[in-house]
């Protein structure tokens, strides 16, 4: 699949989907060493500004989303890069429903310092929900035994929306009166 992998780091997923796929990346450093790796990696901030004209099968973006100053605007913006049966996989570290398990290392990658947004699994699936995407899978890690795999989903400190496009979403003409007035770059919500 034609991905485009937004917060590609090095290209370390970069590497292995498919011909045409793209990285977006905010370090230079980042963006050189893929370069010479003959990945295409282009510098960019999609909350801001960036240099990709290109629809993709897929939108990958593990580990950025809670890094965003606008993790809704991130997923109304990114609806335009996607073929129409597109689909969006969305990584992020989420905080567990039993919040004693944070004293554990292992759990407190959900509350790094550079993060600013934090998600549980039920906060995470309603903001993609609630910004016009219906979710076809969120998951965590699976085991062979689905038993296993359920009793062990609320203390998982990474969770997985796959999601396509809702393509007769619009807001509750609640929201769109509260978004009159709205120019610039805030029109895409009307």
């Amino acid at each position: 699949k034609r991905v485009l992998d937004i917060g590609c780091s090095y290209g370390e997923y970069l590497c292995k989907f498919g011909k045409g796929s793209v990285g977006l990346t905010v370090n230079k450093e980042e963006e050189e060493f893929g370069k010479g790796a003959g990945l295409d990696i282009r510098i960019g901030n999609l909350e801001e500004n960036y240099d990709i004209d290109e629809k993709f099968d897929i939108i990958f973006a593990n580990n950025i989303f809670e890094h965003l100053y606008a993790p809704h605007y991130f997923l109304q913006k990114i609806k335009n890069k996607l073929n129409d049966d597109g689909l969006l996989i969305l990584g992020v570290p989420c905080i567990p429903v039993f919040s004693f398990l944070l004293r554990f290392k292992r759990f407190r990658g959900s509350l790094a310092s550079a993060h600013i947004n934090f998600f549980n699994k039920i906060t995470l699936e309603k903001t993609v929900e609630f910004a016009g995407w219906e979710i076809v899978q969120s998951r965590s890690f699976y085991f062979k035994n689905r038993f296993l795999t359920y009793l062990l989903t609320p203390i998982n400190p990474h969770f997985y929306i796959i999601a396509k496009v809702k393509q007769d979403f619009k807001y509750d003409e609640k929201r769109l009166k509260e978004l009159e007035g709205y120019e610039g770059k805030y029109a895409i919500f009307k």
